[in-house]
């Protein structure tokens, strides 16, 4: 008998469940609200301009031709009924006999509204392109008024919120087309002193890699000209006035955040099943506690079962990869009646660049690794991990021409027509 699966969210987590089911009795219907699949690491490298959006990305249906027993449906959720096992999206209505969300993250702006209006977030490919667009328009409106140093300073700087890896990465390259870029295409802006800011509350950046890691990524930053703020995070965003937890206050137009990520929640599901940062909670199988049949995996479940992780794995690809195959073998002995196998995070280690051959690597047992080595590291496990080889070839191609060049050719403002936008 065919059984229906319906994943939402084709991200690390649904897309490598969906391929990874090998019983063919099971009809599986992945839903997302893009039609294309793309890579989050490498999101900040679309919005410096120095990949392109198709770089990272790559359409579900052409990589979804061969699985005969899987379907793409374009849509966002609306309300789940777990009692009909019915699921409503934007785009219909699905029946369902396994339900799977898999739907990651959004932007978590902790209820400071003004950031939310005027912050540039960094979580899709939208995000990107919008931040590319924005960016290289400050650039050109700042040689607009070149003679009021004030005016170009505070058009030029640039306030980045959150001390993790995309912070860090994008703090890191921003200061690298400062130096080598920015002052070759706008020489009449070379003489303006425009700062680069890194603003984390915690009391070192990279909070969860090792201390020499931190310790490694904070010099490096610092030489690379970037003012590290700790200990303080974000509190306003208003006036072009960034207002800071220690009282102090930057002048600036220009506030990036990746400060911070929460959970989807849906119409249909009761409270209780929610848990911190409304990660839905699941036991060592990944399905939802108090549902039938509804299963949730990567950044948008939270389990508690694993002794290594009691307040839940961390919100990264490797933890959204494991959970997918190992649902996907759950799902191919559910159908023969055969024992299931509980979850368990295999932590490979984590990493992050932070310029031309400067990265930081930490890999189990407890090595660690700096500099061009661990630039290397980083290099080869993100083109590794590309979805597709053309994704694998035209990144290591633009990658290649801006290493040698110290430079990149993609910083054009694109900007889609709309249609029906009022003049």
């Amino acid at each position: 008998m065919i059984k229906k699966i319906v994943i939402i969210g084709g991200g690390f987590a649904g897309f490598n469940l969906a391929k990874c089911i090998k019983n063919k009795n099971y009809h599986i219907t992945l839903v997302d609200r893009n039609n294309y699949f793309f890579f989050p690491p490498l999101l900040y490298q679309v919005a410096t301009g120095f990949l392109e959006p198709s770089n990272i990305s790559y359409p579900y249906r052409k990589m979804l031709r061969k699985k005969r027993n899987i379907r793409f449906k374009l849509g966002e959720v609306i309300r789940v009924e777990p009692e009909e096992n019915k699921i409503l999206i934007s785009t219909g209505e699905l029946l369902y006999d396994y339900l799977v969300i898999a739907t990651g993250t959004e932007t978590n702006y902790f209820g400071l509204d003004n950031v939310k209006e005027k912050a540039i977030p960094m979580k899709n490919l939208n995000d990107s392109l919008n931040m590319r667009n924005y960016l290289l328009n400050q650039l050109e409106r700042a040689t607009s008024f070149v003679n009021d140093n004030a005016k170009v300073k505070r058009t030029l700087t640039i306030v980045v919120a959150g001390g993790g890896p995309t912070g860090v990465e994008i703090s890191g390259l921003l200061a690298e087309m400062k130096k080598y870029i920015l002052t070759k295409d706008y020489p009449e802006l070379s003489k303006v002193k425009s700062s680069i800011f890194l603003v984390d509350g915690a009391s070192q950046l990279l909070t969860p890699m090792s201390i020499k890691s931190q310790e490694n990524t904070y010099n490096e930053l610092k030489k690379m000209g970037i003012k590290i703020i700790l200990n303080a995070q974000v509190k306003d965003f208003k006036n072009n006035i960034v207002y800071l937890s220690n009282g102090k206050t930057i002048d600036t137009e220009n506030l990036i955040w990746a400060a911070g990520v929460v959970s989807q929640k849906f119409k249909g599901f009761p409270i209780a099943c929610y848990g911190s940062g409304n990660r839905l909670i699941t036991d060592e199988f990944n399905k939802v506690i108090g549902l039938k049949n509804v299963y949730a995996i990567g950044d948008t479940c939270i389990q508690n079962s694993d002794n290594s992780f009691p307040n839940g794995h961390p919100q990264v690809a490797q933890v959204a990869l494991q959970q997918g195959k190992n649902l996907a073998y759950n799902f191919n002995q559910i159908f023969v009646d055969a024992k299931q196998r509980p979850f368990k995070y295999n932590d490979k280690g984590s990493m992050a660049i932070i310029g031309r051959n400067k990265a930081v690597a930490d890999l189990p047992p407890n090595f660690h690794f700096k500099g061009f080595v661990a630039w290397l590291i980083w290099i080869f496990i993100h083109l590794f991990s590309l979805v597709h080889f053309r994704n694998k070839l035209t990144t290591l191609y633009n990658w290649v021409i801006s290493y040698f060049t110290k430079d990149q050719a993609l910083r054009m403002i694109i900007r889609p027509f709309e249609k029906n936008k009022t003049e």
